[in-house]
């Protein structure tokens, strides 16, 4: 069975490569997938086909874009890594973001499994 921390780490190195099939490697056909900005929860997906058209739909949003690890917590059942995320706009957004913007904050991932170590939820936090 494949440590948690490095299906984790795998993800985000498929996610700072912009590589789909390594991002998605682990994931389970149910996943469900949250991302809450300022408590606000601003996007909901369910089902492996989702995640994978919103993450290549993202692929375009960014010239670049990185997540570093800054620590890992296994708190009931679930695995909550602290990020720190860097990203060049590569496109002008409907948010007044622009082309060439740097973006630079810190938030948290929690990542949930099933028995067979496959990720079942992502609830990413900023």
């Amino acid at each position: 069975m494949k440590d948690r921390e490095a299906i984790i780490e795998n993800y985000i190195q498929g996610y700072n490569e912009m590589d789909l099939d390594k991002m998605t490697r682990d994931i389970d056909e149910s996943i469900q997938f949250r991302n809450v900005s300022k408590d606000v929860v601003d996007m909901e997906l369910n089902g492996k086909i989702a995640f994978s058209q919103q993450a290549r739909k993202a692929l375009s949003i960014f010239e670049q874009r990185s997540q570093t690890i800054l620590a890992t917590r296994h708190r009931d059942g679930a695995v909550e890594v602290d990020i720190a995320f860097y990203a060049v706009l590569a496109q002008d957004l409907p948010d007044g973001l622009t082309k060439g913007q740097e973006l630079q904050f810190n938030g948290t991932s929690v990542f949930t499994f099933n028995k067979d170590n496959r990720i079942i939820s992502i609830t990413d936090i900023s």
